[in-house]
């Protein structure tokens, strides 16, 4: 991994080692001279030139220093996709089919995918670096496959055998255009980045809340705030890359604007045959022009000829383009398929960590209402025990007027006054929890 950051990471400006030199010297008045400043720096700050690394077709990787403006002649696209991929601006995941390239902003792999090319903005990001290994491996692999299959097709022609996966089309799926296997490595590094945070939040979570609902407390209910935060935003990434595929998977329109390999050999093909015509015309004026021509004869043969034999190719080229555009939608589709089959199983997972939590909170909630019944019954008990001794104040209070009585000077009345009034107390007091009990208020 340290020999590709060095191999693909820029060399460092002369500059920086300039500003370091000693014969670096601030001025009298304290401002630095004109000739430490760096001019080319500031014209390529002033251009936003930026890194990109380029992968071809054949798995070769440089990096390259390309600004704004010419990336977007180079692959015939808006600005306003070219800022979906600045890092400076936090997008959600995109994947666009354009004319001449396809649009990628998947968590951390952004690119532009061509024909022939996948430029990436240069990144110290292990996942950019790992897309960037993953995809030169699966290139240089499938170029070794594609000569080893072109050197035994020549030797079954030399032995007279036939190659049926020729006659009948090769459906491996180790042989889609360029732009289909760049974008199936772009889609599993996301897949396979969100699939494992998603892991490493459940390992997390767990534990977690089985702790909090043996013992809650202050400290285990924001950890599980925090958790359920990142799961709500991890959440949303994973549908809105779930929402994506499936947009495209919708969409045959989207999907075949993505053929760009198809939209480019018919591009070529109508530029050649265009030529051709060309030059067939011009053969074509110079014969006649040595022959005479007569006002009332009718269009010559090769008029007749040319116009039957553009209407042919057209009828052909467009059964054919029909073909190869239900072909590659099907291709794609099967592509998006297999990928929208995971991130949806990485959102089934996040999904069921929700309703755990949904239902650890709902668990803690039953046992808070618990607890607080407990508290209400308990309340209701010492109040209604705080009214049967107030009896006895009730009691002591009117004995404790100023007046005199014969009951003041039997030695024995103060005893009965107590028995009278305890047991007084008591059935009032039992007559309460029987009608808590019957009122089903307490359960006793």
């Amino acid at each position: 991994m340290a020999d590709l950051k060095e191999r693909l990471l820029p060399p460092r400006p002369a500059s920086a080692a300039n500003l370091r030199d000693t014969s670096y010297r601030p001025s009298a008045s304290g401002r630095q001279p004109f000739q430490g400043v760096d001019v080319p720096g500031l014209k390529k700050r002033g251009q936003g030139l930026r890194s990109w690394i380029r992968v071809d077709v054949s798995g070769n990787s440089q990096v390259i220093e390309v600004d704004k403006f010419t990336m977007m002649r180079r692959c015939d696209l808006p600005a306003r996709d070219l800022r979906l991929l600045d890092p400076l601006f936090v997008y959600p995941s995109t994947i666009l089919g354009r004319e001449k390239a396809i649009v990628v902003n998947l968590e951390q792999i952004r690119c532009i995918i061509t024909a022939d090319e996948v430029l990436l903005l240069n990144s110290l990001d292990s996942y950019v670096l790992q897309y960037v290994v993953e995809l030169q491996r699966r290139l240089t692999t499938s170029a070794v496959g594609e000569s080893w299959q072109t050197d035994g097709g020549d030797l079954n022609r030399r032995r007279g055998f036939t190659n049926f996966e020729n006659m009948y089309g090769n459906t491996s799926p180790d042989y889609l255009p360029f732009e289909f296997r760049a974008l199936e490595v772009a889609l599993e590094a996301a897949c396979t980045f969100l699939d494992s945070q998603a892991a490493e939040l459940e390992i997390e979570a767990y534990p977690l809340l089985d702790e909090l609902t043996s013992k809650i407390s202050t400290l285990n209910l924001e950890r599980v705030r925090r958790l359920k935060s990142r799961l709500v935003a991890l959440t949303r990434r994973v549908q809105k890359v779930r929402d994506e595929i499936e947009q495209l998977m919708d969409d045959d329109g989207d999907m075949a604007e993505m053929y760009l390999t198809e939209k480019k050999s018919r591009m070529e093909s109508s530029f050649y045959g265009d030529q051709s015509l060309i030059g067939y015309r011009s053969t074509d004026g110079a014969v006649s022009a040595s022959a005479p021509v007569s006002p009332v004869s009718s269009p010559p043969d090769s008029r007749r000829l040319e116009k039957s034999l553009s209407i042919a190719r057209s009828r052909h080229e467009s059964m054919r383009s029909s073909e190869s555009v239900t072909e590659s939608i099907e291709e794609l589709e099967m592509l998006l398929e297999a990928y929208f089959v995971v991130i949806d199983s990485t959102l089934n997972k996040l999904t069921s960590l929700k309703e755990y939590i949904d239902d650890t909170e709902d668990f803690i909630n039953i046992q808070l209402d618990n607890v607080r019944n407990q508290l209400i019954q308990f309340e209701l008990l010492l109040t209604t025990a705080t009214f049967v001794v107030a009896i006895f104040g009730v009691v002591a209070g009117i004995f404790g007027m100023n007046f005199e009585i014969p009951l003041f000077d039997d030695t024995s009345a103060f005893k009965w006054v107590l028995i009278i009034t305890g047991v007084t107390g008591a059935v009032i007091f039992c007559s309460f929890l029987w009608f808590f009990k019957y009122r089903r208020l307490m359960p006793l």
